[in-house]
């Protein structure tokens, strides 16, 4: 089993930027790759990012990709997420999730999730 806990969301203008942090515990070796998932309200959950390894390949969604940067600390069992520029579109429940396998883009490839935290962009 592996645990997930986000934290960093919050409140921030357009034009704002946060860093959310989702910290792993249990059997770690199953987060080699993780990802960020978001989901609006109405909206399906997409994703985000993703991380495998250290830091050697990253993955992001074309609309975020050049405002958020994912990255890690192996001795912290912590994966981040850097969001710049942040607009309203970005308005979401952000959720960290380690890969079980397959198609990392896929939310149904993804174990384990967190419980998500709430990221509120305003106008």
């Amino acid at each position: 089993q592996v645990q997930l806990v986000e934290s960093g969301g919050g409140l921030v203008q357009a034009g704002g930027a946060l860093r959310l942090s989702c910290v792993a515990s249990g059997r770690t070796p199953s987060t080699y790759v993780m990802g960020w998932f978001r989901q609006a309200p109405g909206k399906e959950r997409e994703f985000v990012s993703a991380i495998v390894g250290s830091s050697a390949n990253r993955y992001y969604a074309d609309s975020v990709k050049g405002r958020f940067t994912i990255s890690r600390d192996a001795a912290k069992d912590t994966v981040y997420l850097q969001m710049y520029s942040l607009n309203p579109d970005d308005t979401a429940i952000y959720y960290c999730a380690a890969h079980g396998g397959g198609d990392i883009y896929s939310s149904r490839s993804y174990t384990y999730w967190g419980q998500g935290t709430q990221v509120t962009v305003s106008s």
